[in-house]
């Protein structure tokens, strides 16, 4: 490993663990009346994740020229969203698990009328801390917060989910997948980027651009991986039931590729990506070129 390589991993997990302190320290302030949603939400947030979202919003605004300090309440917005909709996700009346991030999910642990509240409360969080937040000008936060609805609803992160829950057990083929994979996934990251380069209104479009194309191959890349990993890992290993889209007859990038053409679609999209953010200065966009590499490793 190179100096620069075991710089960004440091800056990396300086990062990830003042992250982890300020979502505390948010949810602490934000507690409610009722113990049990305080603990539920608690428990969906905070104690596991990769915190990917939130890397992707210090990545692309350390791009752009911000600091750490001046985003962290967009990556705790994020974040919430985040955690919201994989509590969501899990409930009986969606996907059904019962396993997240290598405990139970928090239905089976709260119930599912404490789960859902719990989710409602973090997707409000996460609107409520960028509204409040002093971070950046009053046109940045308002940019952040449309980005981050934008992705979360109709058009979004909802109509992704939509899409999945219609196709269980029937065709679709390969545009129709790509479509509710960068939908159902794929917003949300894009999201994340651009709540991290709102922060520069002076960006310019060739880099603006260049960052909305590196998001798309990373939304991609991370659903392709996903699905790769469901058929190739463990529910150990994952953190999540693994073997559980197959289980369910849900069309999947390997179902319908094969696993060899999902891999060397996976390849090219993390090509694509680092390509795509050259468009920033070499020591600026060293981040987000980690993030390719860790988002395309992952193993769980």
């Amino acid at each position: 490993m190179t100096a620069a390589q075991t710089h960004q991993l440091s800056w990396f997990d300086e990062t990830r663990s003042g992250l982890e302190l300020a979502l505390a320290s948010k949810l602490e302030q934000y507690k409610g009346p009722s113990a049990v949603l305080n603990d539920a939400m608690e428990y969906a947030l905070l104690d596991g994740g990769k915190r990917l979202r939130a890397m992707l919003v210090f990545s692309a605004g350390h791009a752009v020229g911000t600091s750490v300090n001046d985003l962290t309440d967009a990556a705790c917005a994020i974040e919430a969203m985040h955690a919201y909709s994989l509590v969501h996700d899990d409930l009986p009346s969606m996907d059904n698990d019962v396993l997240r991030r290598g405990k139970p999910t928090c239905h089976v642990k709260f119930g599912e009328a404490f789960a859902l509240l719990a989710g409602d409360a973090l997707q409000t969080a996460a609107f409520q801390w960028l509204a409040e937040s002093v971070q950046g000008s009053v046109h940045v936060r308002m940019q952040q917060i449309a980005a981050l609805a934008g992705a979360s609803g109709l058009q979004g992160m909802a109509a992704g989910q939509a899409i999945d829950l219609a196709h269980v057990g029937k065709p679709m083929d390969l545009d129709a997948l790509e479509h509710m994979h960068a939908r159902k996934t794929g917003d949300l990251i894009k999201a994340s980027v651009r709540m991290g380069y709102a922060s520069n209104p002076g960006l310019s479009a060739v880099e603006k651009n260049g960052l909305e194309a590196y998001a798309h191959c990373l939304g991609l890349a991370y659903q392709v991986i996903d699905d790769i990993l469901d058929v190739e890992s463990t529910s150990d290993v994952l953190g999540k039931t693994s073997g559980k889209d197959a289980l369910n007859n849900k069309p999947t990038m390997v179902s319908l590729m094969g696993l060899g053409e999902a891999k060397a679609l996976l390849a090219r999209l993390r090509e694509q990506a680092f390509t795509a953010c050259e468009v920033i200065a070499a020591p600026r966009r060293a981040p987000l070129e980690t993030l390719v590499e860790l988002i395309t490793n992952r193993k769980s």
